[in-house]
């Protein structure tokens, strides 16, 4: 049951120091926690928890954990057919954690409509400190030579907890995803965590779970805190995705 207050966390708490994902706000949705830090600890703590950090610059930083929860089954994945056609037709490749730092810095990038970003330069090193511990991966799209898509996350486990993809040409994140479904998939990956629904994610197969739910799954599938090496180790080919 939530109440209308957060816990404050400092850089000397426990990583274990999260209150319960049940006392997080309805309104913000899932806001639990402000404080700590992001250390490699206490984002692999956070994860297991389903409990992610999300925020501005110049604010603390804030811990969230929403309430229902976007999840995408790699087995629910939807290629639409228009895309389908597309993939056929594409000359583009996959590689998996080739370049995490360029796949996080065009995350981080100013999009259209967009005043900001949350992916500040704290944030950047912090996953980038992940990705060089074993825990952060990223998927990216190459055409002509050139990045042109992509996407990263936090594999704990069997769960990939994603967290922001883009488009430098048209289609790219669409392809990054087409690729880790079906590698997800092919390793019984039970979900992805999508975090918040958009439209997109709901029509090509995501859903939305009881965040009670959604930790009791993450909580057997992360038993084993250990990371996850098992991407393929040569470029795929897009069109072999449709």
């Amino acid at each position: 049951m939530s109440s209308n207050r957060i816990a404050w966390l400092t850089p000397a708490d426990p990583p274990t120091s999260f209150p319960p994902v049940e006392t997080a706000l309805v309104e913000p949705d899932g806001l639990l926690a402000a404080g700590g830090d992001l250390s490699v600890g206490r984002l692999v703590e956070a994860y297991t928890r389903g409990i992610f950090p999300w925020f501005d610059s110049g604010q603390p930083i804030l811990w969230w954990s929403p309430d229902p929860r976007c999840v995408l089954r790699p087995s629910d994945y939807h290629l639409p057919r228009r895309f389908r056609r597309t993939l056929r037709q594409s000359s583009a490749t996959v590689t998996f954690n080739r370049d995490f730092p360029s796949v996080m810095a065009a995350c981080a990038a100013p999009r259209p409509g967009q005043p900001g970003t949350w992916i500040t330069s704290e944030m950047h090193d912090a996953y980038c400190d992940l990705h060089a511990s074993g825990w952060a991966h990223s998927v990216e799209v190459w055409d002509g030579g050139q990045l042109s898509g992509g996407l990263y996350g936090v594999v704990i486990g069997r769960v990939m907890f994603a967290e922001s993809m883009f488009s430098a040409r048209s289609g790219g994140s669409k392809i990054a995803l087409a690729a880790l479904c079906a590698v997800l998939e092919q390793q019984a990956f039970p979900l992805i965590d999508c975090q918040v629904a958009s439209g997109h994610l709901l029509r090509i197969g995501a859903k939305l779970i009881p965040r009670r739910q959604f930790v009791g799954e993450i909580e057997q599938s992360t038993a084993a805190r250990t990371p996850f090496h098992a991407w393929p180790a040569t470029p795929l080919a897009a069109r072999e995705l449709a």
